[in-house]
């Protein structure tokens, strides 16, 4: 429960800290509707031993209302908190698509025929078709759901709910694990975002109170 029974009056001013999202949706389909041609492949030898698992689409499609979740809860909750998770989810996203723009880059993972025919498998051949093998490096799932994970730890209300920031830190890890068991992005893609997102945790959470697990990260 929050921590506060008064309603507070939806905080319309401080969108204005989320109007970098259209912009990296804008970006993100006009890269991925450019014409396909050479890329820098990611893979490397490790991930073909990496087995392709449809289950993991399940936490690979949380990453989608956990970020909302968070931000929303932020919004009317810890109006600063939310300042700096869209600091940091800005900053890396927009990022990431320069790094695509100047590296145009994509891995060959995934299977050419699905190994069974299932929903999971049907809702992964769907993202396949909506989402290219293409812009891969950094991976902006591994961004987000550090972005997530470490608003949840600085919030001032969570802090004495620690059950529910070790379990978004352990659906946070799950979603990036799920992107190389569905073959949406390979080892050194989880790597590149979770370097990236070190980087961008260090001025954004500075003084921001939060283990010192992740700021020996940053």
């Amino acid at each position: 429960m929050p921590p506060s029974k008064h309603v507070r009056p939806f905080p319309w001013r401080d969108l204005k800290y989320a109007l970098w999202l259209p912009i990296y949706l804008l970006l993100f389909f006009a890269l991925e509707r450019l014409p396909a041609g050479r890329y820098w492949a990611t893979q490397l030898p490790v991930d073909a031993r990496i087995p392709f698992c449809e289950w993991f689409i399940i936490p690979y499609c949380l990453w989608y209302p956990l970020l909302v979740a968070v931000g929303l809860y932020l919004l009317l909750w810890d109006r600063s908190a939310f300042r700096r998770y869209m600091l940091f989810l800005g900053s890396t996203f927009l990022t990431s698509v320069l790094l695509w723009f100047l590296f145009y880059n994509g891995q060959d993972l995934r299977p050419a025929v699905m190994p069974r025919e299932n929903v999971l498998t049907a809702l992964i051949a769907g993202l396949y078709r909506i989402d290219t093998n293409t812009n891969v490096f950094p991976s902006v799932h591994v961004l987000g759901s550090i972005g997530a994970a470490l608003a949840v730890w600085d919030c001032r209300s969570l802090r004495q709910r620690r059950w529910l920031q070790l379990g978004v830190f352990l659906l946070a890890g799950t979603i990036c694990v799920s992107t190389l068991f569905i073959k949406q992005h390979s080892v050194l893609d989880v790597v590149g975002g979770v370097l990236l997102g070190a980087l961008a945790a260090r001025p954004v959470y500075r003084r921001a109170h939060i283990p010192r697990l992740f700021r020996k990260m940053a």
